[in-house]
């Protein structure tokens, strides 16, 4: 018979709220993954095997990490959206490098990003690709296995190909952007909870964006090929 899922426990330093939550994390030939104190995992995630989730990360709802092959290392301060997937080949590590941040839906196949990249929604990074320190892959694309992308620059299509250096606002708008899912990690260990719907609007509630500013992508952003 197989044994039900461990309850973990997710913890805020900050206020010192504690919650339970079923956690979807499963060993798997005696390997249990790891998720370092300060990273949020959501319970809707699923984390198996020989995944390393370092402090500071968010792992975002419909997320799933397999280590059922080889190894996925998420480094501090990164993001994984939701419905990302992260797979790895059998001797390899699978790297999101730090203050990495992938985008919703997105694929990264036993691949390696070098600190704070960026990939952008729907794109995959296929097999054995390296993507270069601060470089920016832009949605929708698809980078071939093998591929090696230079740091600080933006590829994009499909196939991806290297378009362009990146301006110091495109780094700093990825920089900010990283920087609030980190700091939403931090929220959701503060405050997020399970609860039953409202049967009304209350139109007096507070706003979840009252203190939040995104960096905004403009229609010349989107002409220029950014994520």
């Amino acid at each position: 018979m197989m044994r039900a899922a461990p309850v973990a426990r997710i913890f805020s330093a900050e206020n010192d709220a504690m919650q339970s939550a079923r956690l979807k994390v499963y060993a798997i030939d005696g390997v249990t993954p790891v998720i370092e104190p300060g990273a949020f995992v959501h319970p809707d995630a699923v984390l198996i095997g020989d995944v390393i989730v370092e402090e500071g990360c968010y792992i975002g709802p419909c997320a799933s990490l397999r280590g059922d092959f080889g190894r996925i290392i998420v480094r501090k301060g990164s993001n994984v959206q939701d419905g990302c997937i992260l797979h790895s080949l059998p001797g390899f590590d699978s790297v999101i490098g730090t203050n990495g941040h992938i985008g919703h839906g997105a694929i990264i196949h036993s691949a390696q990003l070098e600190p704070n990249v960026l990939v952008g929604m729907n794109s995959v990074v296929m097999d054995h690709a390296r993507i270069g320190e601060s470089a920016m892959i832009a949605a929708m694309s698809f980078v071939k296995a093998g591929a090696e992308i230079p740091p600080g620059h933006l590829a994009a299509g499909t196939p991806a190909r290297v378009l362009r250096e990146l301006s110091e606002k495109e780094r700093a708008m990825k920089i900010e952007a990283t920087r609030i899912y980190q700091e939403l990690a931090r929220r959701c260990l503060a405050s997020l909870q399970p609860v039953e719907p409202l049967s009304h609007f209350d139109p007096a509630r507070p706003r979840v964006d009252a203190n939040l500013s995104l960096p905004l992508r403009t229609k010349s952003d989107t002409d220029k090929g950014i994520a």
